[in-house]
């Protein structure tokens, strides 16, 4: 009896123990046991931006070269970035494009005449008519100018060239905001009509306010003083803005847009001002690209002077003025890239 009893007591102690043992180690693998973390999830991307910085070099030399010519250095650069910000309905498109080339020949010598020269700046913010609609409402702004003077007709004077001024930094600079709907029928093309669109026509320099159309001070005041004109003019109007871009074979791209735009203030639908850009670009390589840009400018308030009918207009008279710009240059674009994360 009591030697059962003691075996009994000897089991159930042994039984005990294990028990305890078994919580012990599962209590310590517990305690030793890594967190588990939460994966966070992926913050919705609402943003896309790229940048494209261009430069590219010409360069001659001639030694004895009976043809003619002469020795020549000429550099130019560029900036072709944007920004698109995209949620449900909203949009916001934001764009920048700097160029600036220069020329030095050796039959000017100290001369360095400027080959391109362009700022241009423009934001439009729209809101789709519905989820699947091609329409939307915009609110759109542009800015046009460049960067330094700008001469033609150099002469030699002493150990220095001289020139007629023609344009300069805000001389002229021209600034739109349009309220309108932006027809997007595929990824290719986008057409903005504005029919609310002001802006202002700047001249910053007075010597080049009559060339531009700027206004008297007053009606009564001498036209031939260039400090009575204005430095700016308002017009008001309504704006066309058509952009297409093609890429064909990721080699040759080309882009262009066309805006049209008539002032209310001003024979209205009679007279236009209308700037054409066009842009073809061939990649070869990698790095490098063959550009052809060309500007189309008319308006009918610059007032553009030439010998071919000065006996006609001996004032001047407006003018189409057209541009082309043949480059080879290194370029380098950044990739697409999200610049912030959604709240």
């Amino acid at each position: 009896m009591i030697i059962s009893a003691a075996a009994a007591l000897c089991l159930g102690g042994a039984a005990f123990a294990q028990d305890a043992q078994s919580a012990a180690a599962a209590a310590a693998a517990e305690l030793t046991k890594a967190p588990e973390v939460e994966k966070a999830e992926a913050k919705p991307n609402f943003w896309t931006s790229q940048a494209e910085f261009t430069f590219g070099f010409n360069q001659t030399s001639l030694w004895d070269w009976v043809a003619g010519g002469y020795n020549n250095l000429s550099l130019n650069s560029g900036l072709d970035a944007n920004a698109k910000y995209e949620k449900d309905l909203t949009t916001w498109t934001n764009r920048l494009q700097l160029q600036y080339g220069t020329l030095s020949s050796a039959d000017k010598k100290g001369l360095l005449q400027i080959t391109t020269d362009r700022i241009y700046a423009e934001s439009k913010w729209g809101y789709k008519t519905s989820k699947d609609s091609k329409w939307s409402y915009t609110a759109a702004f542009d800015f046009r100018s460049q960067f330094s003077d700008g001469y033609s007709d150099y002469k030699p004077d002493g150990d220095k060239w001289t020139g007629t001024l023609k344009s300069g930094f805000l001389a002229p600079a021209y600034t739109n905001l349009g309220l309108g709907m932006d027809w997007t029928p595929n990824k290719w093309l986008s057409i903005n009509i504005a029919p609310l669109t002001g802006g202002f026509t700047i001249v910053r320099i007075e010597e080049l306010r009559k060339t531009y159309g700027m206004l008297l001070r007053e009606e009564s005041l001498d036209p031939t003083v260039w400090s009575n004109y204005r430095s700016a003019k308002f017009q008001f109007g309504a704006q066309v803005k058509a952009d297409a871009k093609f890429v064909i074979n990721e080699v040759f791209n080309y882009g262009t847009q066309l805006v049209v735009f008539t002032d209310y203030l001003d024979n209205p639908f009679k007279k236009y001002r209308v700037n054409w850009d066009n842009k073809v670009t061939w990649n070869v390589g990698k790095y490098f690209k063959i550009g052809l840009d060309t500007w189309l400018i008319y308006d009918p308030n610059v007032i553009i002077k030439s010998d071919k009918d000065k006996a006609q207009f001996p004032e001047g008279k407006s003018r189409v003025q057209f541009k082309e710009f043949t480059s080879f240059n290194f370029a380098y674009t950044l990739k697409p890239r999200r610049l912030r994360d959604a709240k």
